[in-house]
């Protein structure tokens, strides 16, 4: 059985047989004074405040909504976590031609939508190179929004996740400020706010083509009430230009600087002959450049706790208590149910598309400290959570 290689949330995974498997700023950024230290996990959580520790710990964020029940980024995704239990819920953003935001993992919407079986885009389908890799399909930025609202939604892994293609043309691709009005509606009926975890996707490349998001992202923001520090809103990249730019521009909210495997150098970072690489940014030195523009990290799992040769856990890392020493919370990705994504030790059986003992895996994780997770499975990960915090084995 093949493990997933690489961190899932860079690029678009393939089917399950094969996954089984602006310049940068080098100084302090945004702000040069170093984030407060993270506070004890036992004094934070009780609640959904305007504050980000006030998010129960660890806060479970719904990865793309629940993607592991829904197709991805829909708005039956993110209802369906948030009825769930999901404390947060996230959104990819990439532009369409005419600069709307749109909510998809990637610019690249050949896996996610049926734009494949519909004649009248097929002269689109085109090759293009993204952050350094070449990508051949149909993208966000050669449709305008009227245009890519005449697709349906599909789901994005089949062979993993066959039942969740009983969902595919339920739902169109929603327009962030769709999810926006969604998030406040469900807020009045709850009677609280929704918390949204919203990142920006390949910022440098789409800069090059005019169609910068941060300026997009800060306006609809500011439209609705979420540009503030208590706005209930996370910010996140992989690129920190775009977390300091989003700070210039006047977006206060909690920043989450995304990192990638170790040997990976952030785009902007390749861009600005930067020759720092995630190895580099998750020593003490680096966490603290992070902390003088960002609130905490979303390192890939395996950066936390290694895995051998043979898929199976290791011991963790001194990165979450080196994050905390710096201030900076752990959000780190991807927590799936199956096998085909769970590291060796909690698979179960020989099915790479059935169920792992993830709640061992939630527990293991958790127990390193970190303070909150992304899952595909929003309601495993509260389960677990709620046990771990009561000091339960899964």
């Amino acid at each position: 059985m093949q493990q997933e290689q690489r961190p899932g949330r860079r690029k678009v995974l393939g089917a399950a047989a094969a996954l089984g498997a602006g310049a940068v700023a080098l100084g302090g950024g945004a702000g040069t004074a170093a984030a407060a230290p993270a506070a004890p996990a036992a004094a934070r959580g009780r609640g959904h405040g305007g504050h980000f520790r006030d998010l129960p710990v660890p806060t479970v964020v719904g990865h793309r909504g629940a993607s592991g029940y829904r197709p991805e980024h829909t708005l039956g995704s993110y209802q369906f976590a948030l009825d769930n239990g999901a404390d947060v819920i996230e959104q990819d953003v990439v532009p369409t031609k005419d600069g709307h935001l749109v909510c998809r993992h990637e610019n690249d919407i050949t896996g996610t939508t049926d734009v494949a079986s519909r004649p009248e885009f097929a002269s689109r389908r085109t090759t293009k190179t993204v952050d350094g890799e070449a990508h051949t399909g149909w993208f966000t930025e050669d449709f305008t929004l009227a245009e890519l609202k005449t697709l349906r939604a599909k789901e994005r892994l089949p062979q993993v996740r066959q039942h969740n293609t009983l969902y595919d043309g339920r739902w169109s691709v929603p327009t962030f400020e769709e999810v926006l009005k969604w998030a406040d509606e469900q807020g009045r009926k709850r009677g609280r706010r929704i918390w949204l975890h919203v990142e920006t996707k390949h910022p440098t490349y789409f800069r090059k083509l005019g169609l910068g998001l941060e300026e997009r992202l800060a306006k609809l923001l500011r439209r609705y009430g979420r540009a503030g520090r208590d706005g209930h809103t996370f910010l996140q990249s992989f690129e920190p230009s775009s977390l300091q730019r989003l700070g210039r521009l006047g977006v206060a909210g909690p920043k989450i600087l995304l990192l990638d495997d170790l040997p990976v150098r952030p785009w902007d970072f390749v861009e600005a002959k930067d020759p720092r690489t995630v190895r580099d940014l998750i020593t003490p030195k680096g966490l603290a450049w992070i902390a003088g523009f960002a609130d905490g990290i979303g390192p890939w799992l395996d950066t936390i706790i290694p895995r051998d040769k043979d898929g199976r856990l290791t011991k963790p890392t001194s990165l979450v208590r080196d994050a905390h020493a710096a201030g900076l919370i752990l959000h780190p990705y991807t927590m799936r149910n199956e096998n085909n994504f769970l590291p060796a030790d909690f698979r179960r059986g020989t099915d790479p598309a059935a169920y792992g003992d993830a709640f061992a895996a939630f527990t293991t994780y958790f127990a390193t400290g970190i303070d909150g997770i992304f899952s595909d499975n929003c309601d495993t990960a509260v389960l677990a959570r709620d046990a771990f915090r009561a000091g339960r084995k899964g």
